[in-house]
């Protein structure tokens, strides 16, 4: 039995996350048979309520490794001072527990989605950077799975580091376009593989909670704002911004358009802390458009990400600022804008309808850029209906391409036929 170690991973609070250990754990068993994966958390108990049946999967909890104090140092040092990157690195000293867990493990497969770009912090890379460097001098594989890469150009000493690191990887599977031609532009080529997004793969969980409430006469525009959002605003000079210009839209879409609006969090701590929490976002619209009645609604809290995905999976339209919201929208065939805030969003969108017709910016975002979003969608719902139809088996086909490059890689290549 192989065993794998998902590095990248160490809370399900963000759904997104959850969906691409859920997704990925799948196809590990498709291609790969009795595999036993090693899932990383800050509280095993927590994620074991988001998955009560993760370990008929195969799925083992184990004590997630954390950036170390200094790195985290550095990295607000380099933050004031871009010269700090130049620094040398302290080497990664790993816990007992990741040496060992670490050390179990036949494969080690960076997950998460966007861990390896500037999106967070230099502390957080590194983390991933140093468990997968620690894997190599083990003698395990190690793949970095389904992932948007940098960009890393606005930091050349980080993006050197990342280079030399990424031609070390036995496989880079790069789940956009985008990032296929910067890592093809910094001669990263042998080991890339275009795949897809596996979370695409991941089926909704059909029950009573996750089941929309129906109002005759009424369909309904999902809607995921998040803080993460409001931040980006904040730093360009707009507090308050997303809060008044969201309620604006959301008042113009019950009043005038006919459509209920469902608020739908994907990030939501499980431990209960505000920072990063889309219930908070949510929770202030609710406060300042009371006066809407159940014209306007918020999902069920504690909903887990396949449940999420079926909630979504029955809106008429949906608009999300997360990015694994609106994959969970695209792969069930809801019409869908992304409000995007880097790389991937673009990146996906261009893949799969060819142009970012369908994407708002987030230094963008106001009432009336969101509505003029929402009327495109209304505008191109049969033809995206109709791409979605036809492109959606050729992408869950691509899902696939990851999982089938690590069997080869293992040796188990046609040991296990999806």
């Amino acid at each position: 039995m192989k065993t794998i170690y998902l590095s990248g991973q160490n809370n399900f609070g963000n759904r997104g996350c959850e969906a691409l250990v859920r997704s990925t754990v799948g196809l590990l068993r498709q291609h790969l048979g009795g595999v036993r994966v090693l899932v990383p958390s800050v509280n095993a108990s927590l994620d074991q309520a988001q998955w009560p049946d993760a370990a008929a999967h195969g799925v083992e909890f184990v004590p997630a490794g954390l950036p170390p104090a200094a790195w985290t140092q550095w990295d607000r040092l380099c933050r004031r001072v871009p010269l700090a990157t130049h620094l040398p690195l302290f080497k990664l000293a790993p816990t007992p527990a990741l040496q060992q867990s670490i050390a179990r493990c036949d494969a080690l497969l960076v997950i998460g989605g966007d861990n390896y770009s500037l999106d967070y912090d230099l502390s957080s890379l590194f983390q991933c950077v140093g468990e997968a460097e620690l894997a190599l001098s083990l003698g395990k594989k190690v793949v970095l799975w389904g992932a948007s890469v940098g960009p890393f150009s606005r930091l050349p000493a980080i993006e050197r580091r990342m280079v030399d690191h990424l031609k070390r990887l036995h496989l880079v599977t790069v789940r956009e376009s985008a990032s296929v031609d910067y890592l093809h532009g910094l001669g990263v080529a042998a080991n890339v593989v275009p795949v897809a997004d596996s979370a695409f793969l991941m089926r909704p969980q059909v029950d009573a909670v996750s089941t929309l409430p129906a109002r005759a006469g009424r369909d309904v525009l999902g809607l995921n704002l998040s803080p993460l959002i409001d931040r980006i605003l904040v730093r360009q000079g707009h507090p308050g911004l997303l809060r008044r210009e969201g309620a604006a839209f959301v008042r113009q879409v019950v009043e005038e358009q006919g459509l209920d609006v469902l608020l739908i969090p994907h990030v939501v701590p499980l431990n209960g802390v505000g920072f990063g929490n889309d219930e908070r976002t949510h929770a202030e619209l609710m406060a300042d458009l009371g006066d809407l009645g159940g014209a306007l609604r918020t999902a069920p809290s504690g909903l887990n990400a396949p449940q999420l995905k079926h909630l979504i999976s029955q809106c008429r339209f949906f608009i999300g600022a997360r990015t694994h919201a609106t994959i969970a929208a695209m792969s069930t065939g809801v019409p869908v804008g992304s409000i995007a805030y880097s790389l991937k969003a673009r990146g996906i969108n261009r893949d799969l309808f060819g142009h970012e017709r369908y994407l708002l910016p987030t230094e963008q975002v106001a009432a009336g850029s969101l509505l003029e979003l929402l009327a495109t969608l209304r505008q191109d719902e049969a033809l995206i209906r109709a791409q979605l139809a036809e492109r959606l088996p050729i992408w869950r086909d691509r899902a696939q391409a990851g999982a089938q490059a690590l069997a080869r890689l293992m040796g188990d290549a046609g040991a296990h036929r999806p």
